[in-house]
């Protein structure tokens, strides 16, 4: 798990002094998807918002590997010469995981967001519920690469144009959020911050989880957030995350499916601070349970 300094990752910074906590997004993400928690927790430390490679503004790789993703992100976090609390969602929580159990030692303690350390599938669901939403991904990538975006003129066309296989309307907000115009007049033109090609070729990788190192194991503090809506984190999950994280604390939140963060910020933040209050003074996390 090395890291080419070339390829460091984009990286922003709210809050002047306190403990560190990073913060990485999932597939599709970017780090300012965190900046509304971010804001919540900057009075009292410093936090970082990374933009995972082939996201956002950080650099085009020629693979999507979770191994390589979580060596950039144990570079930044290896840059601060203090252990960071990590934060991490869906495909984020995995690098995330990752990270913990191959460089426990630049981290104190660790956040997973609505994932589980073991295998998705790329098509379909979890479960029998037929109101389970059958993994989305693929027709999320073919959906943004049929966008037309040399006659794209304004960014409600390319909602419509996303409609029909994106129905949410949050969804394509989030989605759109990484269509950006560079230029100005004639010579302005439209563009995907997300390397759709690769994403879209690596999709079968993005889904599973790597075996760690034999024996293996994050010992520190561990707050599972999963929401209650969701399919991600199911209760057979729980035996793998305890063998490999064995002072996880799992909360659901009730009224949020798989944006945890989006669909219930406050209740997200409120239950973030307390438990990194525990991290921070009492070594523990305590301060997750209900």
């Amino acid at each position: 798990m090395t890291a080419n300094p070339e390829e460091r990752l984009h990286a922003r910074t709210l809050g002047e002094a306190g403990p560190r906590v990073v913060f990485v997004h999932g597939l599709f993400g970017q780090g300012r998807n965190w900046t509304t928690i971010a804001k919540g927790l900057a009075d009292r430390h410093r936090v970082t918002l990374l933009d995972l490679p082939d996201h956002g503004h950080s650099p085009w790789t020629e693979r999507i590997d979770y191994l390589d993703m979580a060596g950039l992100v144990a570079a930044e976090l290896e840059s601060f010469g203090e252990p960071a609390t990590l934060v991490g969602h869906s495909m984020g929580g995995k690098v995330a995981m990752q990270l913990a159990l191959r460089r426990p030692e630049l981290l104190r303690a660790l956040v997973v967001v609505d994932i589980a350390p073991v295998e998705y599938p790329v098509s379909g669901g979890r479960t029998d519920d037929p109101d389970e939403e059958a993994s989305p991904f693929g027709a999320y990538i073919a959906a943004m690469q049929a966008v037309d975006l040399d006659r794209l003129t304004t960014r409600d066309e390319a909602d419509a144009a996303l409609r029909e296989a994106v129905p949410s309307r949050m969804v394509r907000s989030f989605l759109l959020q990484s269509l950006v115009r560079d230029g100005v007049g004639a010579d302005a033109g439209w563009r995907w911050r997300l390397n759709l090609d690769l994403l879209g070729r690596d999709l079968e990788e993005l889904r599973g989880f790597p075996d760690p190192p034999p024996g293996a194991t994050f010992d520190g503090p561990v707050l599972w957030l999963a929401g209650a809506n969701s399919h991600y984190v199911l209760p057979e999950d729980r035996a793998r995350m305890d063998e490999l994280f064995p002072r996880t604390r799992l909360v659901k939140v009730k009224g949020a499916g798989h944006w945890v963060h989006s669909e219930q910020p406050e209740i997200f933040l409120e239950t973030l601070r307390r438990f990194l209050d525990g991290v921070e003074h009492r070594d523990g996390p305590g301060a997750a349970e209900d």
